[in-house]
């Protein structure tokens, strides 16, 4: 199955709940939670690495950082359960929100060039889904830019 890796805006203290009750589904409620995008067991998470490379390469730009580089310790448990929890830096939120529409498409397409250069071709009916998934996240980080906390929440 891969890594499960959930990123959610809103007040730290409400997600962290949230997460430590395995209400998944509440995650996604919009009363809540300011954003949610469940990134699934199908992606390594290193290619949000990728993606933010992407983003500089077709941009032009120093930001946004590599995601690793982007997530803090939080004041708290770094553990729910399964699930290692961390803070994302702001700036990396602001980053992937200013991206341009018209620039979401060659960022994805980048986005793949980089991932299929780390772990080989990907297979045709997986591209789709990147494509869409480059779209989500800047439209994830655009609900977020304004959030207290963003919080990545990940698992093997």
């Amino acid at each position: 199955m891969g890594f499960l890796m959930d990123l959610v805006a809103g007040e730290s203290r409400e997600i962290l709940l949230a997460i430590s009750l395995d209400d998944w589904a509440g995650l996604d409620d919009p009363g809540r939670f300011d954003a949610h995008i469940a990134l699934g067991g199908a992606m390594d998470p290193t290619w949000l690495d990728r993606f933010s490379e992407a983003v500089r390469d077709v941009t032009g730009s120093d930001e946004p950082i590599d995601l690793i580089d982007a997530r803090r310790e939080l004041n708290g448990p770094g553990d729910i359960g399964e699930r290692t929890v961390e803070r994302v830096d702001p700036a990396w939120i602001t980053g992937i929100a200013r991206i341009a529409d018209r620039d979401v498409d060659a960022i994805a397409g980048r986005w793949i060039e980089l991932v299929e250069e780390e772990v080989g071709d990907l297979p045709r009916e997986e591209k789709p889904w990147i494509r869409q998934l480059a779209g989500q996240l800047v439209e994830f980080a655009r609900k977020a830019d304004l959030s207290p906390a963003v919080i990545l929440a990940w698992s093997l």
